[in-house]
């Protein structure tokens, strides 16, 4: 059996990033998922890109603030308290808008943990059906 207490704010934000990411994965000892807080001030994006994923399903619970998400679709807004989920191949963009009041903190989960499975998505290069 094993079993760890993690004081997310103890871990050091990974740098290089449009907003503070802590990942989470590695100091709990998790393999099979990955598991990252992101803190994103308004007009911050959240992952790097707009991007989408060939295996791995994620889901972002808000903690705090109110998370957008943009998708080819639409943009999904996220308050405090609900869960985003997204399907593998399903192209989507997380941010905090500009003219948002506060900040948005979330707890992102993505399972299996595969690496190399996040693919750029570019808007632009949609076909329409």
């Amino acid at each position: 059996m094993g079993y760890r207490v993690v004081e997310t704010d103890a871990v050091e934000p990974a740098p290089d990033r449009p907003c503070t990411l802590r990942r989470l994965s590695e100091p709990a000892g998790l393999e099979r998922m990955a598991m990252n807080r992101f803190e994103a001030a308004p007009g911050e994006q959240v992952p790097l890109a707009y991007h989408y994923h060939d295996e791995q399903e994620e889901a972002f619970f808000v903690i705090s603030g109110t998370l957008h998400v943009e998708t080819p679709d639409e943009e999904y807004v996220v308050p405090a308290g609900s869960l985003f989920a997204v399907d593998p191949g399903s192209p989507q963009r997380a941010f905090n808008p500009a003219d948002a009041s506060e900040t948005v903190e979330l707890l992102a989960v993505g399972a299996p943990a595969v690496s190399d499975d996040a693919h750029a998505y570019d808007p632009a290069e949609r076909e329409e059906p």
